[in-house]
């Protein structure tokens, strides 16, 4: 499991005192080992192929020297021209690196924006236009802004290819070389990946110069610390044991094999008094955003998820994880399984499986190398589900409400969506220029009627159309319609 170096420090590695500072500030005092291993080959400016198991500390690993190296040849940023460039495949995964990145810009005196499909251009386009230094993106929306000339990367220092396996995996691979090939030859290029398969070692041996490769654990390699269980179940009991595991009082997450799955599982979730949120391809940019907030704040412990959540996302303290619908293969497994245990914290892993999946269930569990605790006949009432969930939680109303937020581009790029290609997750097949359009559906609400039970935030913006569950929908002069007693009709006279 990862645990943290007390031998070294950020300091001892090279690390420049106002990055240290700025990690220091947000409690981060030692680094994790894929940090020790890599940083003073990083900053010293080496190519570096780093592979790691999921939740090994890998984004700091690449945002440390990637800012040191503009931290020190600082200038100030030209309109459309950045110095740094990291490429990732989802638009989730594009958030979470931001928000890794932006104490250390900070420091650094650094613009940095993040870039992706399914929202509109402008304010990404606007970003461009005031010059910033770094730029998160997803391959596709980058480039479609560059084949409107509003970037280009002919002056990027050091590029960055996260989750470059699962970019592979998503098809993304073709644009990937495109953008790279626009990159100077001669800058820093940092790789990084939890697998290294033949797509990846393609990336290695056409971009990195003379690599340096670190590789913390064996491919694939499953957490200690996570507790495995195999829960077999008939089908006719499968939505109960489900429901059982999800009622606990731990955050938790479930994993599905379809969007329709899962917005029928948070539908069902609801009218059983368990509330939660979904998260899938088929939901606006808005209401993804919205419903993993819902889940990263502990505003519900629950998230129901396709495999858009099985890589690149990050929340604290998901002690289950379920597999309610068994991935395909063993890898899918390892990386859904991934979002517990994070830097060494403790986790459980439930695979809930009939009895006609037991043979490709186990041979998926044998090829992942995970020896889990086998457990048959398992109903809604067996002591079992209450052991691996906990006590079930008194789930309670909150009422959160939230100001409408005004039509069009906001701060963060996050307004009305109608454009883009990006980060639909693998359930998403690399969505093409479109198809993130906030269409106002009603799965991209945070809770329907169903689900109303759940915290309350789930009051959707102006873009997504939706209001809280169970409002009245705008009427089409733009008035509200409200909701009030039949009117009596009056008495003949």
């Amino acid at each position: 499991m990862p645990t943290m170096s007390p031998a070294r420090t950020f300091a001892s590695l090279g690390v420049p005192a106002p990055l240290e500072a700025a990690l220091a500030t947000d409690g981060i005092t030692a680094p994790f080992p894929i940090q020790t291993a890599t940083l003073p080959d990083t900053l010293a400016g080496r190519d570096v192929l780093g592979r790691g198991r999921t939740g090994s500390g890998k984004t700091l690993a690449f945002a440390i020297p990637l800012v040191a190296r503009l931290l020190a040849n600082p200038r100030r940023p030209r309109p459309g021209t950045p110095r740094a460039l990291v490429l990732v495949p989802t638009r989730e995964l594009a958030n979470q690196v931001a928000a890794t990145i932006a104490p250390l810009a900070k420091a650094a005196r650094l613009r940095h924006t993040v870039v992706y499909g399914g929202v509109g251009f402008g304010n990404q386009v606007a970003a461009m236009k005031a010059g910033v230094d770094i730029v998160v993106a997803c391959p596709g929306r980058l480039e479609d802004l560059i084949g409107q000339h509003h970037c280009r990367l002919d002056q990027i220092e050091i590029t960055v290819l996260d989750e470059a396996d699962h970019m592979a995996d998503m098809g993304f691979l073709p644009g990937v070389k495109r953008l790279m090939d626009r990159t100077p030859a001669d800058g820093q290029r940092l790789l990084f990946s939890a697998t290294l398969d033949r797509d990846v070692q393609v990336l290695v041996d056409r971009y990195l110069h003379d690599p340096i490769t670190h590789a913390l654990d064996p491919e694939d390699s499953p957490v200690d610390a996570m507790t495995h269980h195999l829960v077999e179940t008939p089908l006719v009991d499968k939505l109960a044991v489900v429901t059982r595991l999800a009622a606990g009082h731990d955050r938790t997450l479930l994993f599905t094999r379809t969007k329709h799955g899962a917005k029928k599982l948070v539908k069902q979730l609801g009218q059983q008094g368990v509330p939660a949120v979904e998260l899938h391809g088929n939901l606006s940019q808005n209401a993804r955003e919205r419903n993993l907030a819902e889940f990263t704040e502990g505003n519900v412990t629950v998230l129901v998820a396709t495999d858009i959540a099985a890589r690149g996302i990050h929340v604290d303290d998901v002690r289950l994880v379920v597999h309610v619908d068994p991935p395909a293969e063993h890898k899918a497994f390892l990386h859904r399984s991934g979002r517990t245990a994070r830097a060494g914290a403790d986790g459980v892993v439930v695979t809930v499986m009939t009895p006609e999946q037991r043979k490709d269930v186990r041979d998926m569990t044998r090829k992942a190398g995970i020896r889990p605790i086998v457990t048959a006949g398992v109903g809604a009432s067996h002591p079992l589900l209450e052991e691996l969930a906990g006590p079930k939680a008194p789930h309670r109303t909150v009422h959160i409400h939230r100001p409408a937020q005004p039509q069009g581009p906001t701060r963060n790029g996050q307004g009305r969506s109608g454009q883009g290609r990006d980060g639909q997750g693998r359930d998403g097949q690399a969505a093409r220029s479109g198809q993130g359009r906030n269409t106002g559906d009603r799965s991209g609400q945070a809770r329907t009627a169903d689900t109303r039970g759940a915290t309350g935030r789930g009051s959707s913006t102006p873009q997504d159309r939706g209001g809280r569950a169970g409002s009245p929908a705008p009427a089409p002069d733009g008035r509200s319609r409200r909701r009030s007693r039949p009117r009596q009709r009056p008495t003949s006279r």
